[in-house]
């Protein structure tokens, strides 16, 4: 026994000896940490002052742009240091190395993309000297705020760059028009496809709502915008709300992604823009046929040719300070990056790949001072999607379907696997910004998108023509509820005053035109059979209003029911009466019967505060909640940043907004943690205070970081 105990004894030892090798091994082949002082040193760079006011946002000034980029990153470290620096380790490719393995797929794509090279080698040349100068500026307030807050910063983070800013427009920006969904179908059923999805969006529902209605269309000719943005409350593509005022003329007022010194939507003095996601078909998959007798080739016009290799080497964090470095082939044709599957091995060429110049055009669009620069810096056509709802000073609208349009040839479809063999399926450069789908002061006077098709974005006598458009630019057709909704509220009202149109933004009700009513009546209509709750449920929501206010009897089975049911069409399988049933049996378990109030249900939480909200899934005042173990449903995505932005008729500017939470994004300990969230649910906003003369008598604090 006495020699059974010494050889476990030793066999533990060599174990512990074997790991603390690997330890320091890995450590070893890590750079340096950077030396904090050097870091706190960069600051006195830096001129940049931050005005809190009473609702905690910062307000940001300095002489120069570099240094309200200084400011910005360090005041959104305060409030939210935890993701922007998840934001910087996805981006690098690192997440792995702190999350352990569910951020190794995210890793992976980062090399797969070549996103590090792609900023390597544009990075001096394709990004002027300004927009360097701001990316290395944020990057530096970051720094500052990390080297003052040891304790919080993850190992091998610092110090961070403007290349890594810069790489997390070229790694986020493509997935906003569905590319983690075609890898997804590429990899199924591989249960990891959606993991980077889970990274940027926490797979929760994004979308969005963008109003611009001009002067001709309201009662007091005043020109409107909404901007409207759909997201998670938290995470990589939260918004966090920032007032920007560079004596070199940026001086902005919207919403900002950890990690982003650009305002991404919102406005400046002169004009402003909102943003939606669309969905054209924006990629195009390869199936590759592989030589059987070397799996390095893949035929091309008649003749074997060699992948590009690489090896992904992903540090993976196994316990506690254990990392294991796993190497995974990286490969790529001339199509672009390869996977291989169990069914097959496929290539994708897609809009953003090899792009850089993402954080330039947004640049030029914050600093755009008319229609005429707004559009200059559109036409760069760096950014690979999105849809643009526009308005200005002047009194101009717009919309524009935003895109990096490959240049395909005609006569293919395109949303189908193409041939891997066929160097002339392999489509080279965009479609210049003249033929992307836009629409400029429309005689209707107004022009919107909730992330439905281009061809009703305005009214009919000035809408888009399909026929006009190639079929090979993959654009969408599709409708929304809340696309449904802006053109019974905002488009069927010939003069819109000021109280109208924030009515129509918190709209609660499902149009009879929509999919969900739809699918709500072919389930009614079901016969119920001896089955007395499911007749019960018929009669309920035969009578629903189809509106979703808290005080509803009927809008939680009508929801519950609705939003299964909509999952059921993708798996015709399954009856969407099951939907229904499952919905009566939650309701009865959890609230004792059939017809709780909505506000029962529908939840929003933060910190101590747990609140009834109105609004849904796809109602224009859009609300997703996750279902928890007590049947209710925790609000998580939808409306979330908001803002009202008004020209009145001699062009003055005013504006309101409203976050879901406030601008404490994580600090549970902060006054202004979930200070918004009565007014959010309330449907109420605050003003922006966007100039020093509204500032005034409203700053709570007064600071200059590097300068204590």
């Amino acid at each position: 026994m006495r020699y059974i105990k010494i050889g476990a004894i030793s066999l533990v030892a060599v174990v512990l000896a074997g790991l603390a090798a690997v330890i320091a091994n890995d450590r070893l082949n890590q750079p340096p940490a950077p030396d904090r002082a050097t870091l706190i040193a960069q600051a006195a760079h830096y001129h940049a002052r931050i005005q809190r006011d009473r609702y905690g946002v910062p307000h940001i000034s300095g002489p120069a742009d570099a240094d309200v980029a200084f400011g910005l990153g360090f005041a959104h470290s305060e409030d939210d240091f935890v993701t922007l620096q998840e934001a910087a380790l996805t981006s690098r490719g690192q997440l792995a190395a702190v999350e352990g393995a569910k951020g190794a797929v995210t890793d992976y794509l980062v090399r797969l993309f070549k996103v590090r090279e792609t900023v390597a080698s544009q990075y001096d040349t394709a990004l002027p000297a300004d927009t360097r100068a701001v990316l290395k500026a944020y990057a530096d307030g970051v720094n500052y705020y990390a080297a003052l807050h040891p304790d919080k910063v993850e190992s091998g983070l610092l110090p961070m760059t403007g290349q890594d800013v810069a790489a997390g427009f070229v790694f986020r920006t493509p997935f906003f028009y569905g590319l983690d969904h075609v890898i997804g179908k590429i990899m199924a059923p591989a249960p990891k496809a959606s993991q980077v999805a889970m990274t940027l969006t926490q797979s929760l529902p994004i979308g969005s709502n963008g109003m611009a209605v001009a002067a001709s269309k309201s009662a007091d000719g005043a020109t409107r915008l909404l901007v409207n943005s759909h997201q998670p409350y938290l995470g990589q593509v939260a918004w966090y709300e920032a007032v920007l005022d560079s004596g070199e003329g940026w001086h902005v007022a919207g919403g900002f992604f950890p990690g982003s010194p650009f305002m991404l939507h919102g406005h400046n003095a002169h004009l402003g823009w909102a943003n939606t996601v669309n969905g054209p078909n924006l990629s195009t998959v390869y199936r590759l046929d592989v030589n059987p007798a070397d799996p390095d080739q893949y035929r091309m016009d008649g003749q074997w040719k060699k992948f590009e290799k690489g090896d992904a080497a992903i540090r993976v964090k196994i316990l506690g300070p254990l990392i294991w470095t796993v190497h995974r082939p990286l490969l790529w044709s001339d199509q672009g990056p390869v996977f291989k599957t169990d069914h097959g091995v496929f290539a994708v060429r897609y809009a953003g790949m090899g792009e850089a110049r993402q954080p330039l055009q947004y640049f030029r669009l914050n600093k755009a001072a008319s229609r005429d620069e707004w559009l200059a810096a559109m036409s760069l056509q760096a950014l690979p999607s999105i849809n643009y709802i526009y308005a200005d000073e002047q009194g101009n609208i717009g919309y524009v379907y935003n895109g990096q349009f490959p240049v395909r040839a005609e006569g293919r479809e395109w949303t189908e696997v193409q041939p891997g063999d066929r160097s002339d399926l392999i489509w080279h450069g965009y479609l210049p910004f003249e033929r992307v789908p836009q629409i400029w002061n429309p005689r209707s006077g107004y022009v919107f998108n909730s992330n439905n098709t281009p061809f009703q974005a305005t009214g009919e006598q000035d809408a888009l023509r399909p026929a006009d458009f190639t079929p090979a630019m993959g654009i969408q057709t599709d409708m929304t509820n809340r696309a449904y909704r802006a053109e019974e509220t905002f488009g069927a009202d010939p003069a819109i005053t000021a109280e109208s149109f924030r009515a129509y933004k918190f709209d609660i009700t499902y149009s009879a035109s929509s999919d969900f009513a739809r699918q709500i009546a072919e389930v009614a209509k079901v016969d119920p059979g001896t089955d007395t709750d499911l007749a019960a449920a018929q009669v309920l929501l035969k009578g629903w209003d189809r509106r979703t206010n808290v005080g509803s009897r009927a809008a939680a089975l009508a929801v519950l029911t609705g939003t299964e049911a909509a999952h059921s069409d993708a798996h015709p399988d399954v009856p969407a009466i099951d939907a229904l049933r499952h919905a009566i049996k939650n309701l009865k378990t959890h609230f004792g019967r059939i017809d709780p109030e909505w506000g029962q249900v529908n939840r929003i939480r933060r910190g101590t505060l747990d609140l009834p909200i109105d609004g849904g899934p796809d109602t224009y005042r859009a609300v997703y909640g996750l279902p928890q173990a007590d049947g209710t449903l925790t609000a998580a995505a939808g409306d979330t940043f908001i803002m009202f932005v008004t020209w009145d008729k001699a062009g003055t500017l005013s504006s309101d907004s409203i976050h879901q939470f406030g601008s404490a994004t994580l600090d549970s300990r902060s006054p202004h943690y979930a200070d918004q969230t009565p007014l959010f649910v309330a449907m109420k906003t605050k003003p922006v205070l966007f100039n020093q003369s509204q500032l005034a008598g409203n700053v709570e604090a007064d600071y200059s970081p590097g300068n204590r």
